[in-house]
């Protein structure tokens, strides 16, 4: 009975160890972010100093220089307007590709949607060439939607492919059972499969909106002028200076744009998992 018990407690004393190690791993980028936004450039450049604590009084002189030297508060709220954008052109297309996809029967559905997923594998720095010359003949230079309109062209395969196998673990059953109750297929689809699949549809989301935060060679190539840069390109454009890095800066403004993401995430975790291993599991 004793031994039992230890075992128990053991198990436990390990599992708990575990989480707590990958806790600190996952957490030490936004305390090392956090920490240096409030750090003095004095207290960084000094070897001898704890870089993981304050050797001297933190200052806000680095938000200072972030928000009144820089246009970071445009950079976000370009960003903003772009992921949102893409957001919806990605679930408009991928939502109703995924599902035909999926209800395409014979071995057609699984080799087309293999083959939008490896469009997804095609590099960025492989089109950026090509795809400048297509939105200077549009003539979206230095636009905004210039990213919105080439955004879509990578998150859009991956989504399809990611919903597909979302689609194929809902049972044909449950349509079937809706349009003998006098749905039309439309309608089932409508009232019964995207119930069901708020897990992928949310994965869809968060994944869109993730890309467009990080994504820095196309907004770099279609983005000229400041005041339409996005956070990923403004942020090391303007606070790094040849060989003069203004680290404090640097992290607040990554630290700002991260959090977001990182709380969507912890919030919608469950169904952000659900949507990434769901279609593996039938």
């Amino acid at each position: 009975m004793a031994a039992g018990t230890g075992r128990r407690w053991g198990l436990r004393v390990g599992h708990f160890g575990v989480v707590g190690l990958f806790t600190l791993f996952t957490a030490f980028p936004f305390y090392w972010m956090l920490v240096t936004t409030f750090k003095r450039t004095s207290d960084l450049l000094k070897r001898g100093n704890n870089p993981f604590v304050y050797n001297e009084a933190p200052t806000l002189e680095n938000l200072r220089v972030l928000f009144q030297e820089t246009l970071y508060v445009r950079w976000l709220v370009n960003t903003t307007l772009v992921g949102v954008a893409v957001v919806v052109i990605t679930l408009i297309l991928a939502i109703p590709a995924g599902y035909a996809l999926a209800r395409l029967t014979g071995r057609w559905g699984e080799q087309l949607g293999i083959g939008i997923f490896l469009t997804y594998l095609v590099p960025p720095t492989l089109l950026f060439i090509p795809m400048s010359r297509v939105i200077g003949d549009l003539g979206l230079q230095d636009s905004l939607w210039s990213l919105v309109l080439v955004y879509p062209s990578f998150t859009i395969p991956f989504c399809t492919w990611l919903l597909m196998g979302f689609f194929k673990a809902i049972p044909r059953d449950l349509e079937e059972a809706a349009m003998i109750d006098g749905l039309s297929r439309f309608g089932a689809f409508v009232k019964v499969v995207i119930p069901i699949s708020v897990a992928g549809i949310l994965t869809v989301v968060i994944f869109s909106f993730t890309l467009v935060m990080q994504e820095f060679v196309y907004a770099l190539t279609f983005i000229s002028s400041v005041r339409q840069m996005t956070v990923s390109v403004g942020v090391p454009t303007f606070l790094v200076h040849g060989d003069v890095y203004f680290w404090g800066s640097l992290m607040a403004g990554s630290f700002i744009a991260s959090v977001p993401i990182a709380i969507l995430y912890n919030f919608f975790v469950d169904r952000f998992i659900a949507g990434f291993t769901v279609g593996a599991i039938k």
